[in-house]
Formats: structure tokens, C-alpha cells, sequence
């Protein structure tokens, strides 16, 4: 899955969609307007501000990629992170804590919000094809297959610079994942929960990294899960036939080829009331 064709996205509290008109649907904490999307059209990709559940957190915002190339944001703007009204030929984005991504036609990468860890220090970044934000730490794929990495490095999240061959990475909390183009997946970070216990996955399509867990396709629609399950977050052993996948704090979506979304884990502020969508098949 490369950043063009997310369609779903997991934030903290909140799930985003977008569907095959262009129009968004949300669900979930709207104390900030992250939900705020439905006058949205042309949307083509979503996604969704994200961080580490805990007492001092919750706030988040929305981002959505236009097929002209512009991008909207809504919701916490705190740090700036909404500030993208002026961006322009964008082909993917990505929303991390306090902080979003864009990904420009011409290989560059553009960034709005919090600094404070490096997380923004991606203007030298050249021949990018993916981005993702994490918490406190930012990640690419070069077209060459090689990964970079801004931000926050303490449980070495950032210890990406030996990795080849890959088609797609996501940042989490203290985690980042590596797709290669075998089908194969690599992690580094931090690895008490379990969410780094990748070695053994095959055939995976695309994978995305929530807080404490990550979640894996594979190319016969079956779906891997690894890591803190405290909230059933990785109960996604019985799901069929599903084409996109996205990891939230402590929630898992999954489109199926039907354009149903399923959602388990923490129910809490609604994020998983995502029964009545019909979205479209990337």
C-alpha cells in the first residue's frame, strides 16, 4: 500500500474514510473538529493525526489529499500542524502527532507543526516515494528502496539507514515498520510490546504501524496483527478478502473488496462505528 492509495486512517480517538466520490466520512472524538470533514470533496487520501494513548493526550486532526494536489486539514492546530493551505502538487500525506507530511510530485517533502524533536527536518529529503509520521519522528522511501528517518531516535525508531529494498515504511510511537519489496517486513524500535515481532511475515502487500501494534496485509486479503492487544486491537485473524489496512492507537481498520470497513479494539469514543460505510476499493 504507498501513501497515494490510503483511504482509510486510525488516528488517536478517530477514523477517517475517504470514498469513491470524493467525499470523507468520520467517526469518533470530534472535540478538536477532527471529524469536521464532510463538506470534503475530490479527496483522494486521507490521514489521520495519531499518538500513544495516555492522560495528557487525545487532541488530533485530520488531513485530506485532493486530486488536484492540494491538501485540508482540520481539527488541532496547536503547533501549525493544519497550516497546508498553501501546498501545492502533492501526491500523499501523512499525520503524526502535532505534525503533518506532505509528499510533493517532484520527489520533495513539505511539513507543518511541531519541531521540537526534528521531526520536520525533511527539506533535504530527495526522491521520495512514501512518507509517514510517527509520535515524535518522521520516515521516507527513496525510489531507490532506502529509508530516511527525522525525529526522535531514543528507542531507535530512526535506526532505519541500513534498510534496501523496500516499497513502503510507517512510523508508530516507538516503532517503525519496513516494507520490502519481497514481500518481507522489518522493524527497529522499541520492542517490548511485540509490535517489532515481524520476521516471520510473507507475501505482505502493505503494513501500518499504530502505537503499540502493528498490522500487516497480505496479498491473499488475509490480515497479520502484532503486538499490545489490550483493546482486541489485533483480533484480525477472521478477517477475508480485505485490500487496505490502518493501525490506530488502540484500533485496527480494515477495507474489505465489498468497500465494508471493519474495525476492532477500543470502542471508546465511537472510532470503530464504522458499519455503515461504504468506501471504495483503492
Amino acid at each position: 500500500m504507498t501513501s497515494t492509495t490510503r483511504v482509510l486512517a486510525a488516528g488517536r480517538r478517530h477514523s477517517v474514510a475517504c470514498r469513491a466520490d470524493g467525499t470523507v466520512v468520520a467517526t469518533g472524538h470530534d472535540g478538536a473538529g477532527e471529524c469536521q470533514v464532510q463538506r470534503w470533496t475530490d479527496v483522494v487520501a486521507v490521514a489521520a493525526g495519531n499518538v500513544h494513548p495516555a492522560t495528557n493526550t487525545g487532541r488530533s486532526h485530520t488531513v485530506g489529499l485532493r486530486a488536484d494536489g492540494t491538501v485540508l486539514a482540520t481539527g488541532w492546530d496547536g503547533d501549525g500542524q493544519c497550516d497546508v493551505a498553501g501546498w501545492r502538487d502533492v501526491v500523499a500525506v501523512a499525520a503524526g502527532w502535532r505534525r503533518t507530511l506532505g509528499l510533493r510530485a517532484d520527489g520533495t517533502v513539505v511539513a507543518a507543526g511541531r519541531e521540537s524533536e526534528g521531526q520536520c527536518d525533511v527539506g533535504s529529503w530527495r526522491e521520495v516515494v512514501s512518507v509517514s509520521a510517527g509520535d515524535w519522528h518522521s520516515v521516507a522511501v527513496r525510489a531507490d528502496g532506502r529509508a530516511l528517518a527525522a525525529g526522535s531516535d531514543r528507542r531507535g525508531q530512526s535506526a532505519v539507514d541500513g534498510w534496501r529494498d523496500l516499497a513502503d515504511a510507517s512510523a508508530g510511537y516507538l516503532h517503525t515498520v519496513g516494507l520490502r519489496r519481497d514481500g518481507r517486513v522489518v522493524a527497529t524500535g522499541d520492542r517490548t510490546a511485540g509490535a517489532c515481532a515481524v520476521d516471520d511475515w510473507e507475501d505482505v502487500v502493505a503494513v501500518d504501524a499504530g502505537s503499540r501494534h502493528t498490522v500487516g496485509l497480505t496479498a491473499s486479503g488475509l490480515v497479520l496483527a502484532t503486538g499490545d492487544d489490550g483493546s482486541g486491537q489485533c483480533d484480525v485473524g477472521d478477517w477475508r478478502d480485505v485490500v487496505a489496512v490502518a493501525a490506530g492507537a488502540t484500533h485496527t481498520l480494515g477495507l474489505r473488496a465489498d468497500g465494508a470497513v471493519l474495525a476492532v479494539g477500543d470502542d471508546s469514543d465511537g472510532q470503530c462505528g464504522t458499519g455503515s460505510w461504504a468506501v471504495r476499493r483503492p
